[in-house]
């Protein structure tokens, strides 16, 4: 299915949260920018499912194509872009997205469609997780942001608790942290995934995860693959990740 109306024309949409723009790429033919409120969320390229424009999104592209997964949970859609390279590589793979605007998704579904083999779900990422089924997931892929920030709620040790609950014993959660120098945030949630997984690592590109300038990076927590860095990226795991921390705590739900 072609995308409706003008390919070259940018459209601006009010969704629930904010004002949703798809901007198409002038160096792919069927490649669009998802911007909420002017921050990128995704990138799709119809024609090539696989191709992951983004830099963080390469990295958690690697992540997924190391796990071997038949049942995938992502928290936070977007323009599905994981979760259409995953059902391009890997078509048997049952895939449910959570998503919480309907409008966005409903952008999403004019102009970019996606697979049937697809199932995306309007919910609220953290409520989606706490109602997951013990063990029914591979891998939990956690992406979902308000802006340039993830959800608070998205990002406490209740939350990895009820992601170690969601996911099989050999199951893997990848959750996409975004951060400025001196990175205490990731410094945070790697406390606090740590409170609930006996397995942590960051992974990332080494000037960001040096502290030298802001990006994102990929917490990775439960049963992680042996990661391969290349030259400019980094992997932080056990002692060295523990020093990362330094004494930074784990983040709780707030009370009520």
């Amino acid at each position: 299915m072609a995308p409706q109306g003008n390919r070259r024309a940018p459209v601006h949409v009010a969704v629930r949260y904010g004002t949703a723009e798809l901007r198409p790429d002038p160096d792919r033919p069927q490649g669009w920018t998802l911007l909420v409120d002017g921050v990128p969320q995704s990138y799709v390229d119809l024609s090539d499912p696989g191709h992951l424009e983004f830099p963080y999104a390469k990295l958690l592209g690697r992540v997924v194509r190391m796990k071997t997964a038949r049942h995938v949970l992502h928290l936070g859609g977007g323009a599905l872009m994981i979760p259409r390279m995953l059902a391009h590589l890997r078509p048997r793979t049952e895939q449910l997205v959570i998503e919480r605007d309907p409008e966005l998704l409903g952008l999403v579904r004019m102009y970019l469609p996606y697979p049937d083999s697809i199932e995306v779900r309007l919910a609220d990422a953290r409520a989606a997780l706490d109602q997951a089924a013990p063990q029914a997931y591979d891998l939990i892929v956690a992406d979902a942001f308000q802006g340039a920030a993830m959800p608070a709620t998205v990002g406490t040790s209740e939350f990895a608790a009820a992601a170690r609950r969601a996911l099989r014993p050999d199951g893997l959660l990848a959750m996409n942290l975004t951060d400025i120098p001196p990175l205490a945030q990731t410094r945070i949630q790697a406390a606090t995934a740590r409170s609930v997984f006996d397995e942590v690592a960051l992974f990332g590109e080494s000037a960001i995860l040096r502290g030298r300038r802001a990006g994102n990076i990929i917490l990775l927590a439960g049963h992680i693959p042996v990661m391969r860095s290349g030259k400019d990226e980094r992997v932080v795991g056990g002692t060295d990740l523990a020093e990362f921390i330094g004494g930074a705590k784990a983040r709780l739900d707030e009370p009520g």
